[in-house]
């Protein structure tokens, strides 16, 4: 174990650590904590009976608990671990700060004392992919890889096995973000756009929280930033290393970037590598194009051409993102649940498909601006099946865009996924394509996207 971390853990020994809630980011520290001699109390503003099974799993791993709404009043400990739906500005962690406790979250003390190279990828869009592809090129090279932050389970419970040779691929969100003063060793943003606004109080604040990714780095790291992306290219001022950039609609002198014909072509020092045509990747779609361009510029000089050009022919892509689901009647059914915002089904599900198809939208709200959408449904979509919150944002967005007239698209109100699956059914014939892409998160009926999107597809292989 590296002499960071070690010290790290055992100076956990006799602290009060309140882990503030309980979920997947949160419960895995429960052991490596009391292990090491702390106690630790999980703090949830729901019920015991909301929480359920992760209940009991607080409390068989050696914590106590602290549930309801009062959960953070009076807590006496020394540690508080946020959670990263937490906002980092609510009065009672102020309030806590302000008496002396130490406020962190598990991915703060993971930057902290990870011993090896971290490669950390944020954005509105295509994160999860991008962090993904990282993963596999580097695995396919034959490095030892970590994959973690917000693409599905913490590193921080893992650390003791990590080595300084390894490698600790990470997806970032604004929320885990907002408090880092800490920035990996190769940062990439994706690209930035409205998002999240529900939850930070405008959109400066979700930007400067991004910007923190490449705020605090030093001159030996390397920062990738999309030029295509005006708020991503703007980062370009605050990179203290190397900067590349990637574009799939111009040349970049450092970086990588597709030119005319289709060819990934990285560039450095004036010289330039042609690797892979965009036809030969296997997943579909400019945008996964624009996610490999910011790939190849995180791994160059640690991955090799072959092992990037053996992974875009192979690997098939992310669950919930574009991901066919089944074919029946001649129809093909394609769950998109990862697109949670409307930037995310415009770039995705409405730039795949010639034909017009049949779209399964709406959901949580997250205060985000829908008129460029609507002008995109009508061009892209024949049938739109509209729920949940922002189903009537969506529909005045279509109702209002420009080429918009009476039946184009056809616009179908539900109340909920099954109603929303079974008049897709009803309403398609042989050779339609039905994608679920919200535009929406999830909140309002599921627990993330992953369910809502599991949902779907039991529904559809149910039909």
């Amino acid at each position: 174990m590296d002499t960071k971390t070690e010290h790290f853990l055992k100076c956990l020994d006799g602290k009060r650590i309140a882990l503030c809630g309980i979920g997947r980011s949160n419960l895995p520290l429960i052991g490596l904590f009391t292990k090491y001699g702390a106690s630790v109390i999980a703090c949830d503003k729901r019920t015991q009976e909301q929480l359920g099974d992760m209940a009991v799993e607080a409390q068989n791993a050696g914590a106590k608990l602290s549930l309801g709404e009062n959960y953070l009043n009076d807590l006496d400990v020394d540690i508080v671990f946020r959670t990263p739906g937490m906002r980092y500005y609510m009065d009672e962690l102020v309030q806590m700060r302000n008496r002396g406790v130490v406020v962190t979250s598990e991915m703060e003390v993971f930057f902290d004392i990870c011993p090896c190279k971290i490669i950390a990828v944020t954005g509105s869009d295509g994160k999860t992919t991008t962090t993904t592809v990282i993963s596999e090129f580097l695995k396919a090279e034959g490095k030892t890889v970590h994959l973690g932050g917000n693409i599905g389970k913490p590193l921080l419970p893992e650390i003791e096995s990590f080595s300084e040779n390894d490698f600790a691929v990470v997806e970032l969100s604004s929320f885990q973000l907002i408090s880092m003063r800490r920035s990996p060793d190769v940062a990439v943003v994706t690209n930035l756009t409205p998002n999240h606004l529900d939850i930070h109080k405008d959109m400066q604040e979700y930007i400067d929280a991004k910007r923190n990714i490449v705020l605090h780095q030093n001159a030996f790291s390397k920062s990738v930033l999309n030029l295509d992306n005006e708020i991503s290219n703007s980062f370009s001022e605050n990179v203290r290393g190397k900067l590349c950039k990637f574009s799939r609609r111009q040349k970049v002198e450092n970086g990588a970037y597709m030119n005319e014909n289709g060819d990934l072509i990285f560039s450095e020092n004036g010289r330039e590598t042609k690797i892979i045509n965009k036809s030969e990747i296997k997943i579909p779609g400019l945008h996964n194009v624009e996610n490999y361009l910011a790939a190849i510029s995180a791994v160059w000089g640690d991955v090799s051409v072959e092992s990037i050009v053996k992974v875009a022919k192979t690997f098939g892509g992310v669950a919930h993102r574009n991901e066919f689901v089944r074919e029946l009647n001649g129809v093909k059914y394609y769950n998109d649940s990862i697109a949670s915002s409307p930037t995310r089904t415009a770039l995705g599900t409405l730039s795949l498909y010639d034909e017009k198809i049949i779209v399964i939208l709406g959901g949580y709200d997250k205060h985000l601006d829908y008129t460029e959408l609507g002008e995109l449904i009508v061009k892209k979509v024949k049938t739109a099946i509209i729920m949940g919150a922002t189903g009537p944002k969506i529909e005045k967005a279509i109702l209002q865009a420009k080429d918009y007239s009476q039946g184009n698209p056809t616009i179908i109100k539900v109340e909920n996924m099954e109603q929303a699956v079974n008049a897709a059914f009803e309403n398609s014939e042989p050779g339609d394509i039905v994608s679920m892409s919200p535009a929406s998160a999830s909140f309002d009926l599921y627990k993330n996207f992953e369910e809502r999107g599991e949902h779907f597809k039991s529904l559809v292989n149910d039909l």
